[in-house]
């Protein structure tokens, strides 16, 4: 017979997904709330040592990759556990999927290696699985873990609040990953040009839908209380220019208009008040 035990919240770690274009701040952003996390940060750079430009603000270690095999991320996040860090950072997750032998390459080296020359049979019938491994091996880390992905750029035309005229603005679409990939982590921050954080899908109620401006510390504070199970205010501020994406971001509804008072004499009230 199975036995259900309460379910309680303790020593519970971070899966933070943080998206956006390029330039947006996602490897700053993510070196900022890892340094509110922990102490030891080991970060897992596919970006050509991009991250090592931040060596003289912040204290981490660094591993790069030449090949971007779905194996080598598995044994990173391995590694960095066995080491004792507290917080993983991999930038970008997007190459586990498009670089250089990651999943789309690894489908199309299986499909010409196949007799049948189909993809399906041949390549995603092992990709499949293999993704899979990746995926559980990140939700199943004892470490915090901040994952940055990079998103489809396009350019919408977009008028400005101060002159009044229209300009090209680049905003983030969906994630470069395979689809549905971001709804594994706890908290989807989507990173505006402005290097605004807007938290999309999360299981932190409190932080649902809201903006941190360059967020850091303050948003780890937050995330380190509701890991442990305490309930956090917050009120992080909005910039009033700051530009949503597009698909991530909940829709408020409006709210209803209330109706006014109906004064004690008038024709409504009084029919009100008879009985029957």
């Amino acid at each position: 017979m199975l036995q259900f035990t309460k379910a309680q919240k303790f020593g519970a770690k971070l899966r933070l997904a943080l998206i956006g274009t390029s330039g947006s701040g996602k490897t700053y952003s993510a070196l900022a709330i890892a340094s509110g996390l922990g102490d030891k940060i080991a970060f897992i750079d596919t970006e050509h040592g991009s991250a090592r430009k931040y060596a003289d603000v912040f204290d981490f270690s660094v591993i790069e990759f030449d090949s971007y095999a779905v194996e080598n991320f598995i044994d990173g996040i391995k590694s960095a556990e066995a080491a004792g860090f507290d917080v993983l950072i991999i930038d970008s997750l997007s190459h586990a999927w498009v670089g250089k032998d990651g999943i789309l390459e690894f489908v199309d080296a299986e499909k010409a290696k196949g007799r049948s020359g189909n993809a399906f049979t041949d390549g995603w019938r092992k990709a499949t699985p293999l993704h899979a491994r990746l995926v559980d091996t990140i939700l199943s880390s004892k470490l915090h873990v901040i994952t940055c992905m990079r998103s489809k750029t396009e350019y919408v035309m977009q008028e400005d609040a101060r002159t009044g005229k229209k300009a090209p603005v680049k905003i983030g679409m969906q994630p470069v990953q395979r689809e549905g990939m971001e709804y594994e982590f706890d908290v989807i921050g989507d990173m505006d040009m402005e290097h605004n954080l807007i938290v999309g899908k999360t299981r932190f109620a409190a932080i649902d839908g809201k903006i941190f401006p360059k967020p850091g510390k303050e948003l780890s504070q937050l995330l380190n209380a509701w890991l442990g199970g305490e309930a956090a205010p917050v009120q992080p501020s909005k910039p009033a220019d700051a530009q949503m994406p597009h698909v991530q971001m909940p829709v408020p509804r409006p709210e209803m208009p209330q109706p006014a008072p109906i004064p004690p004499n008038s024709p409504r009230s009084m029919t009100a008040s008879l009985p029957g």
